[in-house]
């Protein structure tokens, strides 16, 4: 990174919450929002956005219930509620149509929005955030609704319980960032680190990120309904995979076949974070693509 002293902090007001973005100057460069995935923050987009920030106004959203965003009081971590924030977020930004980087859980929430909203969308670069698999849905969808919405009640009373876990020091907690993402450097491990924790008022530290997260939503967009919205994107889309990762590659799943302007790149040596993990091929394909 340069010299640049970083972005500045800023808030908007979405269903009643308070949500963080991280600005990276240049507004008079078209607007390019950067949306991270599930239990991650903002400030993992830094390497991208030193990058990227001479050509556009960067702007890095935390989710609700991630980074500097406010906790949902009732621990709605719907779609719905997202994609609603994501809305606010451009309506309160104004100048649409914007361009969007987004991140698993993030690329989900963006790409619904584009769908519902194809003219406020340049282009779009997902990356491994079309959702579940339809082989996982398939096995969700099997198991009896009222049975997946006990298991709800439960995972919500537990998350309610659950006291979020402490570490003795940012160094614990950088470890076990380690130990969840092997392809990190020790230096992306520490920015993650320092910038995705807070410290408690005994002095040890937790992740910024909400417990509920972790309960699984019983209300989802219907696939049908949620395909319809993929085929109304309008603008070119770039999805990105690691041929490393957990995530189901589309292409051999059937789930490109629902874009119309779409291209697909597999990154080898890559996992889920394949930002993180090939930023020079990252930064070179994406900035070709916009």
């Amino acid at each position: 990174m340069d010299s640049f002293p970083g972005p500045t902090s800023h808030s908007f007001i979405s269903q009643r919450l308070k949500l963080h973005y991280a600005d990276w100057g240049n507004p008079d460069a078209p607007t390019l929002i950067l949306q991270h995935g599930g239990r991650d923050h903002c400030r993992s987009w830094d390497w991208v956005a030193e990058r990227l920030r001479h050509d556009w106004h960067v702007i890095a959203p935390d989710l609700r219930g991630h980074g500097d965003s406010a906790w949902s009081p009732d621990g709605d971590y719907t779609t719905f509620a997202c994609v609603y924030d994501f809305a606010q977020l451009v309506h309160t930004l104004g100048g649409a149509p914007v361009t969007i980087i987004a991140h698993s859980l993030g690329g989900y929430i963006a790409t619904c929005f584009t769908g519902l909203y194809p003219d406020k969308v340049r282009r779009l670069v997902n990356i491994e955030g079309l959702g579940l698999s339809p082989q996982l849905i398939a096995a969700r969808e099997a198991v009896p609704y009222a049975e997946r919405l006990r298991e709800w009640i439960a995972g919500k009373r537990k998350a309610a319980g659950r006291v979020p876990r402490r570490y003795p020091s940012i160094e614990a907690a950088f470890a076990r960032m380690k130990d969840e993402n092997s392809f990190l450097s020790d230096a992306q491990a520490r920015h993650l680190t320092a910038h995705g924790i807070s410290r408690n008022e005994d002095g040890s530290w937790s992740w910024k990120f909400d417990n509920y997260l972790n309960v699984w939503p019983v209300a989802e967009i219907p696939v049908h309904e949620k395909e319809a919205l993929w085929h109304a994107i309008t603008c070119p889309l770039l999805l990105l995979y690691g041929s490393e990762s957990f995530a189901s590659n589309p292409e051999g799943d059937g789930r490109v076949t629902h874009f119309k302007d779409v291209r697909l790149i597999e990154y080898a040596k890559a996992g889920h974070w394949l930002h993180h993990d090939q930023l020079d091929r990252f930064i070179a394909d994406v900035t070709g693509f916009l």
